[in-house]
């Protein structure tokens, strides 16, 4: 039976969403489109700073509700569908097709998150054991 995807596993797919958004254009070869090229290191840079600011297991500095990190995939996902049309570069096979892919991968992942917050003792008990670990 289909259960929604958890913040954790949420938090993997976000994990390995900002590097292929990142290295798309080399790995799909559209370095010549610049807006595109620029466009991914736009959309994986803001996806790497949504994850790293979001109230969850992965966030490094807990202030956005995870709803909100939800609520920005969710933008972002769209964003990334139209904006082929938007920066002119649909003529471009790979770009495009690129970024409908990265579009609909990050719909259905927002779309299949599971929308509760971490709740407040569960965020105090990462605290605690992140401050037991040693000193890097």
């Amino acid at each position: 039976m289909w259960q929604p995807i958890s913040r954790p596993l949420h938090g993997l797919a976000d994990a390995g969403f900002v590097p292929a958004v990142a290295a798309a254009p080399e790995l799909v070869g559209f370095t010549e489109e610049e807006t595109a090229s620029t466009l991914c290191r736009a959309i994986s840079g803001s996806a790497l700073v949504s994850a790293l600011v979001t109230k969850a297991e992965w966030g490094a500095v807990k202030v956005m509700p995870y709803k909100a990190h939800l609520a920005v995939d969710l933008a972002t996902g769209m964003f990334s569908m139209a904006a082929p049309w938007l920066f002119g570069f649909a003529g471009n096979t790979k770009a495009r097709n690129t970024f409908l892919a990265m579009g609909l991968v990050g719909l259905v992942v927002t779309a299949l998150s599971r929308p509760e917050e971490m709740e407040p003792g569960h965020e105090l008990n990462l605290k605690r054991k992140a401050s037991a670990l040693p000193a890097l």
